[in-house]
């Protein structure tokens, strides 16, 4: 007690009035009005017409007009869309609009940005006015340097919160929307919109919800084909040339595999049908988003026509499809917001995406969309990351999940010390020995499946949201099987500091352990990333061209003061190679000699013995005894064969 007073008594001393001279100017800070109406659960007034023409895919320019109908004159606040559900962050491409204007009855109205918050449009709405017009361009970006390529000479992604505006003041669920899209001639579009008309190429769709429209994005292609996949589910394709859609029976069949493991997983469907959206594409930026009746993904062009090289590839639409319980049905209560200025907030994201790059791999596994070995591979690449990865000491998994809002994504150059969003894949891993605490104490008898079925499964056929918080989480984990699940959960998620997250892996009988060749994980990611990833070794990666990245904080490149962009330039007097490379790297096993290196950094050359003995590692997971395989009871099939 005496201790805190002295405190406090300092605290007052050292924070008297500053004394500032005599004359110098001091303002006060300007009180900012909230202007913008609060969003209220309230039906809005009419409906708005939305019109998109998509035609010009030459230039990528979406030539939007909207007809808004308005209750009164005065100020009238249009909101672009900014905080954008499955990207947890503030994304909005505000930046991309061009020669906004509102008129109502041909005369043209003055509006002003609101410069406390840029996604707000005001608009003067005379007396007498019954609804405004609304009419901009959207521009989308030509290069990847612009932002993401949503529009290539035969391929387009229409998200419609990029070409429209919506009035503030109501939730988006009560404000009834119209669209027509007019596509390229030729081409053929998906969305998971109803009552659609097909008049040429326009498309017309029936009223909805602008909150349904955001969450049902086209795809739309010269090149398309479309297959059904059993329980009202259909897999959408547009791809870069026709070859790319030849598709066997056998793949599709994997897929239809996929949605029947999905639905015999979880119990019950959120959706009256699905819309998987697919672009196959080097063209067409890559994405990877989740909604409640659609997915909205790209995989390489040779998704099908290269399949048994793609096995790495086919884990992203289980993942999507997986979101539509968990993510979209069943969301966060911090998640959910009655729109898209109210900012989101991502602490419980170990479950929506942490479990769901869980259950990705499990339904892959299941359904024959992945082999066990790229299952197991990509757990032990992931674990094997963790375990050297300098940022847990500081950082916990549950702050992880800001990370969106903190970097979006952006490049670091040391994010090991950084940690990204680690929510996905740790996450992962944490339900993995979730489900083995429950498997092994039920003696089989129970596993996350039950947890999976009572929290996602719900009432079926509703196709609305259904919110929850951390208690809920532990409470059904509880019902389960009864396990002090609030300290595992708080102890693995919200604690920085925690041990490498392998302990799922050792409860199913197995252990991560490191050979000289890499695993079939990691070998597809660095085949499709044209990179060698020597994070286990050297302590970095290294792309086509020689040069250095993803450096490993305190590893053997950080230690010789190899940061991103350092090019390798020679290995042992030699010109750089990758088989140089090796070869350095085994020689030096016999503990004495160096990896020799000349390496530049901005016109700067110097020389570097790296000295490290450890000799070329990749991580595996090894089956250990002679004990039940909990992996094979774990991705064991459990749709009716």
């Amino acid at each position: 007690m005496k201790k805190a007073l002295f405190v406090a008594s300092a605290l007052i001393a050292f924070t008297g009035p500053v004394h500032a001279q005599e004359g110098n100017s001091r303002p006060e800070p300007v009180v900012q009005p909230h202007s913008i109406p609060l969003p209220a659960d309230r039906p809005y007034p009419g409906t708005m017409q939305l019109k998109v023409d998509a035609t010009d895919y030459a230039r990528g320019i979406f030539r939007v007009r909207q007809t808004i109908p308005v209750a009164k004159s005065g100020k009238f606040t249009l909101l672009y869309p900014q905080w954008l559900p499955g990207k947890h962050a503030p994304r909005g491409a505000i930046a991309e609009i061009a020669g906004f204007k509102a008129t109502a009855g041909g005369k043209t109205l003055s509006w002003t940005r609101q410069p406390t918050d840029v996604y707000a449009f005001d608009i003067d709405v005379p007396a007498g006015t019954k609804s405004i017009d609304v009419a901009f361009d959207f521009l989308s970006p030509t290069r990847t340097t612009e932002g993401r390529v949503v529009v290539t000479p035969v391929m387009m992604n229409l998200q419609w919160e990029q070409v429209s505006l919506y009035p503030a003041g109501y939730f988006t669920r009560g404000i009834p929307v119209q669209l027509d899209v007019t596509l390229p001639d030729g081409w053929t579009g998906a969305a998971a919109l109803d009552g659609l008309k097909v008049s040429g190429n326009r498309y017309s769709y029936a009223p909805t919800s602008y909150e349904t429209l955001v969450d049902s994005p086209m795809f739309a292609g010269k090149y398309f084909r479309k297959w059904d996949l059993g329980q009202n589910v259909t897999l959408n394709v547009v791809a870069d040339e026709e070859k790319y859609l030849g598709a066997k029976p056998d793949h599709i069949a994997r897929h239809a595999a996929m949605v029947a493991e999905t639905v015999a997983l979880f119990g019950t469907k959120h959706f009256d049908r699905y819309e998987f959206l697919l672009a196959l594409s080097d063209e067409l930026g890559g994405i990877g988003l989740e909604h409640h009746r659609s997915s909205e993904n790209s995989r390489n062009p040779d998704y099908f026509t290269s399949w048994d090289d793609n096995d790495s590839e086919r884990g992203l639409l289980p993942h999507e499809f997986t979101h539509s319980w968990n993510g979209k049905y069943r969301r966060p209560d911090k998640l959910w917001t009655p729109d898209f200025r109210t900012p989101m907030q991502g602490n419980l994201l170990w479950v929506y995406e942490g479990q769901t790059s869980f259950w990705d791999l499990v339904l892959a596994g299941r359904s024959g969309m992945q082999s066990k070995e790229m299952v197991l591979a990509e757990w032990a690449t992931n674990a094997a990351n963790y375990s050297v990865q300098a940022g847990r000491e500081w950082r916990s998994v549950e702050d992880t999940t800001l990370d969106p809002v903190i970097a979006a994504r952006k490049a670091r150059a040391f994010p090991s010390a950084t940690r990204t969003e680690d929510y996905y894949n740790e996450g992962s891993l944490m339900w993995l020995e979730a489900d083995m605490i429950i498997r092994q104490a039920t003696n089989n008898a129970k596993s996350l499946d039950d947890f999976a079925k009572a929290f996602f499964g719900g009432k079926g056929g509703d196709w609305g949201e259904v919110t929850y918080n951390f208690d809920d989480v532990v409470a059904t984990l509880n019902a389960v099987h009864p396990y002090d699940w609030a300290k595992f959960l708080h102890d693995h998620m919200q604690l920085p500091g925690q041990p490498a997250p392998v302990a799922g892996i050792e409860k199913a009988g197995y252990r991560l352990v490191w050979r000289d060749a890499p695993n079939v994980y990691d070998r597809d990611r660095m085949q499709r990333a044209k990179n060698y990833d020597l994070t286990h070794s050297l302590g970095m990666t290294i792309d086509k061209d020689g040069v250095a990245g993803g450096i490993l904080w305190d590893g053997p490149a950080f230690r010789a003061d190899i940061v991103n962009g350092t090019k390798i330039v020679a290995v042992d007097g030699m010109s750089y190679s990758k088989d140089r490379l090796e070869a350095a790297i085994k020689a030096a096993t016999d503990g004495k000699t160096p990896v020799k290196l000349l390496v530049e950094r901005g016109g700067r050359y110097r020389n570097i013995d790296l000295d490290y003995h450890g000799g070329l590692r990749w991580p595996y997971i090894e089956k250990t005894g002679t004990g039940p395989d909990w992996f094979d009871q774990l991705l064991a099939a459990k749709r009716q064969l």
